[in-house]
């Protein structure tokens, strides 16, 4: 596992605690430039993080709160969303304040380089990694793949089954994993529905005969896909008052692997608020060069190569 983790998952470790209860380990902290973290408590009006650091105060300058804010490719929301959150630092010096106290200067761009430098750049397209959700937008989710780092996936990477947001599969604060899709220019792009199993994984959950839940995709005039798991799912013939959205209960007629296809028929929909519910990975290696979703008896082949 590489040191270099998604900001929060340091946070509550024994040596980042231990680190953090004494003013002696935070000095020798800041002269081995160790990264640390610490929940930002506050952005002043000059846009300046303020950090509880138990024993001490710290500070972020403002054109320390990420890489390309001194720059200008970056917007200060990247520093003012840290509110309330956990942020990654290493402490750069010392300095009194106004009533005397001693505070800590931290930066939290001097962690992302080098995160960046020494965890990012190594980085290959096919590598699995942790990540977690920082915020999602209609087009895509985007996740901190280290020390606040941030990568965009995008909405059709995310699972074989279409959704409308990707808050349909994700939380912000959710852990995840995911693929390194492409490094262009340095800028890495994000996948996730290879880790979520093939077609013939996910089928082997269900039996023909048995009624499941489901939630309805699409509603074409030829019937209703109805999704069964995240890379799987199903057509229903037509029923009066399907709407997109709705859970259903879908009784399955029959899978139909050298096809790929289930036909279901739908029993009964209602609406409900759909529960966020955390990700089961069937792929559990750290690279994956080739993903086959399709089934070996299937005429259709449908893969991702990452290469």
């Amino acid at each position: 596992m590489t040191g270099y983790l998604p900001e929060g998952k340091l946070i509550y470790t024994n040596d980042n605690k231990k680190t953090l209860s004494s003013l002696s380990d935070i000095m020798e902290a800041k002269n081995s430039s160790k990264i640390l973290e610490a929940k930002a408590s506050l952005c002043d009006s000059s846009h300046n993080l303020i950090v509880d650091m138990g024993v001490i105060k710290g500070i972020i300058p403002r054109e320390e709160g990420a890489v390309g804010i001194k720059e200008g490719t970056v917007r200060d929301i990247a520093v003012i969303s840290r509110v309330n959150r956990a942020v990654s630092f290493v402490i750069t010096d010392f300095k009194k304040d106004e009533n005397g106290d001693t505070i800590a200067l931290l930066s939290r761009e001097k962690a992302q380089r080098r995160c960046l430098d020494n965890y990012i750049s190594t980085l290959k397209v096919g590598d699995v990694i942790p990540a977690k959700i920082t915020h999602l937008e209609a087009f895509g989710a985007f996740a901190d793949i280290g020390c606040g780092v941030v990568a965009l996936m995008p909405i059709d990477a995310i699972s074989v089954s279409r959704i409308e947001h990707p808050r349909e599969r994700f939380a912000v604060g959710m852990d995840i994993k995911a693929v390194i899709k492409s490094i262009e220019n340095g800028r890495i792009s994000l996948s996730h529905k290879e880790l979520l199993g093939t077609w013939a994984e996910n089928a082997s959950n269900f039996t023909a005969g048995e009624t499941v839940t489901g939630i309805v995709r699409s509603v074409e005039n030829y019937g209703a896909f109805v999704e069964l798991t995240p890379n799987l799912a199903g057509l229903a013939e037509l029923k009066d008052g399907v709407k997109i959205g709705q859970r259903a209960s879908v009784y399955i007629k029959s899978i139909i692997e050298s096809k790929m296809k289930i036909k279901l028929i739908i029993i009964d929909t209602f609406d409900s608020d759909e529960v966020t519910e955390k990700p089961r990975y069937y792929f559990k290696g750290d690279h994956i060069d080739e993903f086959v979703y399709s089934p070996l008896s299937c005429e259709k082949y449908i893969a991702t190569k990452f290469e």
